[in-house]
């Protein structure tokens, strides 16, 4: 069971890296309109995810790449899984099977069987994670490169044309996610104290194993996660005003700017 509310931030560093392409701007960093840098909340979900399952937490939403269990689609996971259980026990089934579902949630969309129609399951987490914003405007750099390779025969037996390619980095940033678990609804789905602390370990190594040409080896680095831990379930402040009560500058240092009468950061270092 979880007893009290958490809120927490996470600051990490970007060099020479592209940390969340952007699939409909040919995979430029992510931006805003005002040029400030941005991982998705999604990206950084899907990175939670990955460490819990190195750690060897069982995982709902898995990528191909990383499947552990055979099992080709999120459908199929889910329909074995439940085989033989009644639906009124699935919700608290599904929540102790998998890390994932019982932290960030789950909607389960079951399709028509033998002719019957089956009503959607939706499951509400009490971990939330917003999206991570650099802490100033950034740079996007572009590096052009040719493939010079020989990729397909040719009729002549000469070599493939060469053929140009783009890579789009981020020179050197600062960003800052926010976010919090609400004991509330971690009763509904059996989140408990110790899951907890397996998020906050997953956060100050959220970047370990996550290594690509777009991300090389130490690119990324977690700094900082900040971690405030309430005395109470409905939490001594709101989010909002915990998360504002510090301050990020662009090379990550914080400062206290709003100390918050009984609830003192616990400040852990990436």
């Amino acid at each position: 069971m979880l007893n009290n509310k958490i809120d927490f931030a996470v600051i990490f560093a970007v060099k020479n890296a592209n940390p969340n392409g952007d699939p409909v701007n040919m995979n430029r960093p992510r931006t805003t309109s005002g040029e400030i840098g941005e991982v998705s909340d999604v990206c950084l979900k899907r990175k939670i995810r990955n460490r819990l399952q190195a750690e060897g937490e069982r995982i709902f939403v898995q990528v191909d790449a990383l499947c552990d269990d055979g099992k080709k689609s999120l459908s199929d996971r889910f329909n074995d899984f439940i085989v033989g259980k009644k639906k009124e026990d699935i919700p608290a089934a599904v929540c102790a099977q998998w890390f994932d579902v019982r932290a960030f949630g789950q909607v389960f969309a079951l399709k028509k069987r033998n002719g019957v129609n089956r009503v959607s399951i939706g499951i509400r987490g009490p971990v939330t994670i917003q999206s991570a914003f650099s802490r100033e405007s950034i740079t996007v750099e572009t590096l052009y490169i040719t493939k010079s390779v020989n990729s397909e025969p040719t009729k002549d037996g000469t070599k493939s044309s060469d053929t140009m390619g783009a890579k789009h980095r981020v020179g050197k940033a600062v960003y800052v996610t926010y976010g919090s678990i609400s004991p509330q609804l971690a009763e509904k789905t059996g989140f408990s104290d110790g899951d907890a602390e397996k998020i906050k370990l997953a956060l100050t190594t959220l970047f370990e194993g996550d290594e690509s040409a777009a991300r090389p080896s130490g690119s990324m680095e977690v700094l900082k996660v900040i971690w405030w831990r309430h005395n109470c379930k409905s939490g001594q402040y709101s989010s909002a005003k915990t998360h504002k009560s510090i301050d990020v500058d662009k090379d990550g240092n914080i400062t206290i700017k709003q100390p918050l009468d009984g609830l003192v950061p616990e400040i852990i270092e990436g």
